[in-house]
């Protein structure tokens, strides 16, 4: 299969996962055995992660407190920021971990049931990793977006048209 249609699948993939072999097949004009043989071999090869639903845990009635820690590092010698971002993500409590440009070295997407068990979480585990000298951290007040998928209703525009 050509690689623009390798991409294609991935992107339709990614806006909603739930979407079938089949359906994918029509919207490009292949046979659904390729279009399912080819997610086998996404799956396979690492190149599709995992599955995931976005969820409004806020309408859903649950609380979560999600902190975003900038890092600052010494990169260990010979791994460089690979051992200490490996050693953070490991944690349960860490959702997301990148390596990042500006005036951190990592920034990691933490998740908890209250401000004062990320606050120790933080205070008690990133910051004593050996080579962290410093963090920032920023809690999450309200999402209005995430995976693409936006988490409040656009309210209709209901002004009147004006011509001149």
């Amino acid at each position: 299969m050509d690689s623009l249609k390798s991409r294609e699948i991935l992107e339709i993939l990614e806006k909603d996962s739930r979407t079938t072999a089949e359906t994918i097949a029509g919207m490009l004009g292949l046979a659904p055995t390729q279009v399912k043989a080819e997610i086998d071999r996404f799956e396979q090869e690492g190149i599709i992660k995992h599955y995931a639903t976005t969820i409004d845990w806020e309408k859903a009635g649950v609380e979560k407190i999600i902190a975003f820690v900038d890092i600052t590092v010494v990169p260990a010698r010979d791994v460089g920021f690979d051992s200490i971002a490996l050693r953070i993500a490991r944690h349960p409590e860490v959702t997301s971990a990148w390596l990042v440009s500006g005036g951190s070295d990592l920034s990691i997407m933490v998740e908890g049931t209250s401000l004062k068990d990320l606050a120790n979480f933080v205070a008690e585990k990133i910051a004593a990793v050996d080579g962290v000298t410093g963090t920032n951290t920023h809690f999450l007040l309200r999402k209005y977006k995430e995976d693409n998928v936006l988490f409040h209703d656009i309210e209709p525009d209901n002004r009147l048209v004006m011509s001149p």
